[in-house]
């Protein structure tokens, strides 16, 4: 008797499953390119939405059990990611909001001078090479 009564209330919980499933808006995904998107609300979230990203990978890349491969491969995603939030920057500004990149933190040499800090990301190469990966042969 007390199969019956499992079988359906697996079955009512599968139902309530779909039901909540369909009121659930689908995920958006973010515009392939910054350019496309017109709000400057949306191109703070998605910009938001980014740092959250590479945060995670940071966290993943600082990870010892991590392998060499691995370990490239999230670091090309992070650089990736970084590269992407500069384009999303620049659209924020174009939207008319804050210069996010203008109070990037900064630092001071012995005479009191302000220089600012070396990116993560080199201009010149394109790339930068984060936590472990620093360790790594070439």
């Amino acid at each position: 008797m007390a199969r019956k009564e499992e079988k359906a209330q697996l079955t009512l919980n599968r139902l309530i499953a779909m039901k909540t499933e369909e009121k659930k808006k689908p995920k958006e995904r973010r515009p392939y390119l910054a350019s496309e998107c017109r709000d400057l609300a949306e191109a703070d979230k998605w910009r938001q939405q980014i740092m959250r990203e590479v945060g995670r990978k940071v966290a993943e890349i600082l990870n010892e059990g991590l392998g060499e491969h691995r370990l490239r491969d999230v670091n090309d995603e992070i650089n990736k990611l970084i590269r992407e939030k500069s384009h999303w920057e620049r659209r924020i500004v174009e939207l008319g909001g804050p210069n996010y990149a203008k109070h990037a933190p900064k630092m001071t040499d012995l005479e009191g001078n302000i220089i600012a800090l070396p990116t993560l990301v080199d201009e010149g190469l394109g790339t930068g090479i984060l936590g472990r990966r620093r360790n790594c042969p070439v």
